[in-house]
C-alpha cells in the first residue's frame, strides 16, 4: 500500500470500496465510497477510527508495515457506525494491550457490537490526550449523526479528524486530497451524502459547526471522501448552507402515474413554472428516481410540487414511500403544492393532504384531483397551481454563489 502523509507522523489508511450498490443497504452509491482511517506515530501510537471489515487483512498489514513490531496504544473512537468501527475487535485482538479512547456514550455501543473491553479512555469536551510531540483534544458533536459523534482535534498540525462529518460518497481515484481532485465531481456526491446521511440533524450539524468556529483548523480528514487541506470554505460553505435550510429558488415536482395521466399533470405543471422564468426545475418520476436524488434536489430547492395517482384506495406505493422518507429527514422551509389522478375511487390526494398536515411547509394552492384524463377546466387549474408556486418562488433573493 502507498504511504500517504497528512503531516510528519500521520498517515492515511484508506480504502476504496468499488463493489458496494447500496450505502447503509439503502442509498445508491454508483461511484463507490472510501473508508478513511488515520495513523499517528510518535511516543504514543494512535490510531483515529478504522475501516469497513471487508478491508481488515489489509489494514493490519498497512499499519504494521509503517510501525514494525511497535504496539498501537490507542485506539480513538469518533463514531461507532459498523463501517468506521468493522476493524476493532481484530485491532484489539492484534494489539491486546490497546486503550479504546471514546466518551461516556461511545462505550456502550462497543459492547453492543463487538465486546466488553479491558482497557478504556473516557474523554469529555477540550480533554486532551498527549502522545509525544503531538495533542489531541476532544469535541463532543452528537447527532451528526449518532448520539457518541466526536471530533478529534490535532493541535500540532491543526488537523480536525471529522468522522462522518464533512465526508462525501465517491471513492478516492487516485487523488486523496482536495487540492489534487476536480471538486466538480465532488457536487453531487458530498450533499447526497449529506442530505442522505446527516440531513435529518440539521440542527444538530449547525451547533458543531458554531462549536468548532473558535478551533485553529488547518485540515479537515473525515471518513469518507477527500482530505481538505487547501480550501476548507469549499465544504464548510456547503455544510452550513444546507444546514441552515438556506434553499434556492427552484422546484421539484415528483408524480407516480401509472397510465400517464399524472404524468401529464405534472408535466403541465412544470412548463408553466418555466414559462413565468423559473429555471431551476427537476421532475421525477418515483418509479425511476431513487429517493436518495430526489431528497438531495428537496434539500436543494424552496418548491416541492407531488402528485399521486389513486392506488387501491391509496396513495401510489412509490410516491408514498419518497414521502415516509422526507417525513423522516424533516426538511424545513419549502413551498408545497398537491395535485393527483383516479379512475374509480379516489385515495391518491386524500393521501397528500395527510402528508401536508404532517410536514406543515406553506401550501401554494388548493389541491387538484382529476378523474381520467385532464380536463381543459383542470389544466387551467394546474396552471393556477403553478403560478402560485413561481409567485412564491420570484420573491426570492437570488442564491449566493457558493
Amino acid at each position: 500500500m502507498l504511504q500517504v502523509n497528512l503531516a510528519e507522523d500521520i498517515y492515511y489508511l484508506g480504502f476504496n470500496d468499488r463493489r458496494t450498490h447500496l450505502f447503509e443497504n439503502i442509498w445508491p452509491i454508483p461511484h463507490g465510497v472510501s473508508y478513511n482511517s488515520y495513523l499517528i506515530v510518535d511516543e504514543k501510537i494512535a490510531l483515529v477510527d478504522t475501516v469497513e471489515r471487508a478491508f481488515i487483512d489489509d489494514y493490519l498489514d498497512a499499519i504494521e508495515e509503517i510501525i514494525g513490531d511497535r504496539e498501537v496504544d490507542y485506539l480513538i473512537i469518533n463514531h461507532m457506525e459498523p463501517d468506521h468501527s468493522g476493524a476493532l475487535k481484530a485491532i484489539v485482538h492484534r494489539y491486546p494491550n490497546i486503550t479504546l479512547v471514546g466518551n461516556k456514550k461511545t462505550f456502550g455501543f462497543v459492547e453492543a457490537f463487538y465486546m466488553n473491553p479491558e482497557n478504556v479512555l473516557i474523554v469529555h469536551d477540550d480533554h486532551v490526550l498527549d502522545l509525544g510531540k503531538h495533542k489531541l483534544q476532544f469535541q463532543m458533536i452528537p447527532m451528526v449523526h449518532w448520539p457518541e459523534t466526536m471530533v478529534t482535534y490535532e493541535e500540532t498540525n491543526k488537523i480536525l479528524f471529522a468522522g462522518d462529518a464533512f465526508g462525501s460518497y465517491g471513492t478516492m481515484d487516485g487523488g486523496i486530497f482536495d487540492d489534487e481532485i476536480n471538486l466538480d465531481f465532488y457536487e453531487v456526491e458530498v450533499m447526497r451524502y449529506f442530505t442522505n446521511i446527516v440531513g435529518k440533524y440539521c440542527p444538530h450539524t449547525q451547533r458543531a459547526i458554531k462549536k468548532l468556529a473558535g478551533i485553529d483548523i488547518k485540515m479537515i480528514a473525515a471518513t469518507h471522501g477527500p482530505i481538505w487541506r487547501s480550501d476548507l470554505d469549499w465544504i464548510l460553505k456547503r455544510y452550513n448552507k444546507w444546514s441552515s435550510y438556506d434553499l434556492d429558488r427552484g422546484v421539484v415536482i415528483v408524480y407516480g402515474s401509472m397510465y400517464g395521466n399524472t404524468k401529464k399533470m405534472a408535466e403541465t405543471i412544470a412548463r408553466q413554472i418555466a414559462v413565468r422564468g423559473i429555471k431551476n426545475i427537476r421532475v421525477y418520476d418515483a418509479s425511476k428516481t431513487h429517493s436518495s436524488y430526489i431528497i438531495n434536489d428537496i434539500f436543494k430547492y424552496k418548491g416541492f410540487i407531488v402528485g399521486s395517482a389513486a392506488y387501491n384506495n391509496a396513495m401510489f406505493p412509490n410516491v408514498e414511500t419518497l414521502l415516509t422518507t422526507v417525513e423522516h429527514m424533516a426538511p424545513k422551509n419549502h413551498y408545497l403544492g398537491i395535485f393527483g389522478n383516479y379512475s374509480w375511487n379516489g385515495g391518491g390526494v386524500k393521501n397528500l393532504k395527510t402528508f401536508a398536515e404532517k410536514i406543515k411547509w406553506e401550501m401554494v394552492y388548493e389541491p387538484i384531483e382529476e378523474k381520467g384524463n385532464m380536463k381543459i377546466q383542470t389544466q387551467e387549474e394546474l396552471i393556477k397551481l403553478a403560478n402560485a408556486m413561481a409567485d412564491k418562488l420570484l420573491e426570492m433573493p437570488p442564491a449566493e454563489k457558493l
